[in-house]
C-alpha cells in the first residue's frame, strides 16, 4: 500500500507544499480547454506526458500532497481512509488511454514519477516510458543493472537487497553473481541515469508536454517540462491544485484527469481500452520467463541523442519557436 511505501522511506521534513485547495473548471470551460488540447495533440509531432500520483487516485491509491494526501494527513497525525494494496489496484482510464495513445504513436513518451506500477500493468512498452522514482513491481541486479518484472510488489523500498540472485542465474543462464534489489528511490538517492537521460532528451525534442496529476514539486522531475518550453514547444498542465509552472504553461486545465482524458479521447475518436489482465505482465504465471526483462535498451538513448542534436541545434531551435508562434 502507498502508506506502507511512504512509511518505508527515510525521515524527511521538507516534503513540499501540502493540502492546497483544489480548483475545478466549469463544465463549459473544461470542454473548451479539452478541445484546445485535442487540437494540439493532433497537430504535434512529438507529445510527451509527465504523470504524477493524481492519475492513480481513482484506482484507490492516495496521492501525497492533495487535501487527503498521505503526507498532508501525516502532518495531522492521520492516515488516508482509502489505501488499496498495489497488487489489487488496476490501471485507471488515464493509464489505459495513455497506453493506447503510445501504441498508435500519438504520444511518443511518458515520464512517470509514480512507483505504483500501473503504467507497466496497463501493458505499455518499456520503449515508451521512463520511471524516475522506481517501480514496486520491478527488481534490479546490483551488478549487471538489468531490471526484471515481478508478479508481486517488492517487500522493500529504498533500493534494499531482496536476498535473491540475478534473474539469468535463476533460469540457468550465464551467472553474473549479482544480488537483486528493489528500484524504489529514497530521499537521498539520485534518479536512475538512463531513465533521466531519456526524459531529458524527450522533454527537449517535444513540441507538446502534458503534465497529468502532478504537483511539480519534486526536483529534477518538475523541471523537465520546462525543457519543452526552452526549445519552443507548448506546455499543458492538468491538475486540481496550482503548480509552480502554471504561469509558464500555455494551457492549464483544472479537473479530474480521468474526466480530461475521457473528453480528449472522445474528441480524438479513439476508444479507451479496458484493463485486461491478459496483457498485464505482472499477472503471468510463476516462474516468470527470462523475456520479462524491463531494462532500457542502449539504442534508445543513442537514437534520442541523435534526434536531440537535430531538433535542438541553435538553427532548428529558432525555427521551431517561430513555427509555434505562428500557429
Amino acid at each position: 500500500m502507498s502508506c506502507n511505501y511512504a512509511d518505508g522511506l527515510s525521515p524527511y521534513e521538507n516534503k513540499g507544499v501540502l493540502g492546497l485547495d483544489e480548483k475545478y473548471d466549469t463544465t463549459e470551460n473544461l470542454q473548451l480547454k479539452c478541445g484546445i488540447l485535442t487540437e494540439w495533440i493532433n497537430t504535434s509531432r512529438h507529445v510527451v506526458i509527465h504523470t504524477g500520483a493524481g492519475i492513480s487516485t481513482s484506482a484507490g491509491i492516495p496521492d501525497f500532497r492533495g487535501p487527503s494526501g498521505v503526507w498532508t494527513l501525516e502532518k495531522k497525525g492521520l492516515k488516508p481512509k482509502s489505501n488499496i494494496s498495489f497488487d489489487e489496484a488496476v490501471p485507471t482510464k488515464t493509464h489505459m488511454a495513455l497506453k493506447k495513445l503510445t501504441e498508435i504513436g500519438k504520444v511518443k513518451f511518458i515520464i512517470s514519477q509514480n512507483i505504483d506500477g500501473l503504467h507497466l500493468r496497463s501493458g505499455i512498452s518499456r520503449l515508451n516510458i521512463a520511471e524516475l522514482h522506481g517501480n514496486i513491481f520491478i527488481e534490479q541486479c546490483s551488478k549487471c543493472n538489468k531490471q526484471f518484472i515481478r508478479n508481486a510488489p517488492t517487500p522493500t523500498v529504498g533500493k534494499k537487497s531482496l536476498g535473491t540472485l540475478c534473474a539469468p542465474e535463476r533460469y540457468g543462464r550465464r551467472p553474473c553473481r549479482g544480488q537483486m534489489h528493489d528500484t524504489i528511490l529514497d530521499w537521498e538517492h539520485h534518479l536512475p541515469d538512463e531513465d533521466l537521460t531519456l526524459s531529458d532528451f524527450h522533454s527537449s525534442v517535444a513540441d507538446l508536454s502534458i503534465c497529468l496529476g502532478t504537483s511539480l514539486q519534486i526536483i529534477p522531475s518538475a523541471n523537465l517540462p520546462l525543457f519543452t518550453k526552452k526549445y519552443g514547444g507548448r506546455l499543458v498542465i492538468c491538475n486540481l491544485q496550482p503548480t509552480k509552472l502554471d504561469k509558464q504553461a500555455d494551457l492549464v486545465i483544472n479537473g479530474n484527469v480521468d474526466n480530461i482524458m475521457t473528453i480528449v479521447m472522445k474528441n480524438l475518436q479513439i476508444q479507451i481500452p479496458d484493463y485486461d489482465s491478459a496483457f498485464d505482465p505482472t499477472k503471468k504465471l510463476n516462474p516468470l520467463p527470462i523475456e520479462m526483462e524491463w531494462s532500457i535498451a542502449s539504442r534508445q538513448i543513442k537514437d534520442l541523442k541523435e534526434l536531440y542534436n537535430i531538433i535542438c541545434s541553435p538553427g532548428n531551435r529558432k525555427n521551431k519557436s517561430k513555427s509555434r508562434r505562428e500557429k
